[in-house]
């Protein structure tokens, strides 16, 4: 599955320069468990792992993370902020863009970039650099960041796949942010997970890359 390690979306991606999308509220889920306690807002902004490549506008992962979370009995809304093809570069683009066009700051920010930088072998400075800006500006504005970090193959080199790989954990210290290491680790070595491009999960393989991080998602929410 060495596929999933370098691509986002090998299908018409969209150029770093593409007018900003709107940030798209997901439909809410009806739930058995009564939700309680203070209303959450997490803002999902990332690349075709959030739009839901080729699935149904249900089966995406903000929508299945809402889900599971009011599952749990959070009363939470994950707002759908994934554009496919997008690089860092074009995240960095328009962050300021989906923020100011929000109702209010989410109370937390999952922000998921860097397999199209992968893709298109942009070296990790510039990456990291995209990254920064994206988290300075939400800093900026108050609003507590969780990353989604991805991994670089071997194919290349040592040297470029030990700078990829040392970046998310870096920033995400350097931000005090809630990191999931591998993002797409729930993938790995099942083929039932993902679609026939061996790239983006299928409607199962979303399901578990939720189980796999809604904890951390959890932890990371304010308390209060």
């Amino acid at each position: 599955m060495a596929t999933l390690l370098v691509a986002c979306d090998s299908e018409a991606p969209a150029p770093a320069t593409a007018t900003p999308t709107p940030a798209q509220v997901a439909a809410p889920i009806e739930d058995e468990l009564t939700v309680m306690g203070p209303a959450r807002t997490v803002l999902a902004f990332g690349d075709s792992l959030f739009a839901g490549y080729n699935l149904a506008e249900d089966e995406g992962y903000p929508e299945r993370l809402e889900g599971v979370l009011r599952r749990r009995g959070i009363d939470a809304t994950v707002i759908d902020a994934g554009v496919s093809g997008d690089t860092t570069a074009a995240g960095r683009q328009r962050i300021a863009y989906v923020l100011d066009n929000l109702d209010a700051m989410p109370d937390l920010a999952i922000v998921e970039l860097g397999g199209n930088d992968l893709l298109r072998g942009i070296q990790p400075s510039q990456t990291r650099e995209n990254l920064t800006a994206i988290l300075d500006e939400l800093k900026s504005r108050g609003v507590p960041v969780m990353l989604m970090g991805m991994r670089a193959p071997p194919n290349y080199g040592p040297q470029y796949q030990a700078d990829f790989d040392a970046l998310y954990p870096a920033l995400a210290a350097q931000y005090d942010a809630a990191l999931v290491p591998f993002f797409m680790a729930p993938l790995l070595d099942n083929a039932a997970l993902v679609q026939d491009d061996r790239i983006h999960p299928t409607a199962q393989g979303v399901e578990a890359m939720v189980a796999a991080t809604v904890d951390t998602v959890i932890e990371a929410l304010p308390k209060d």
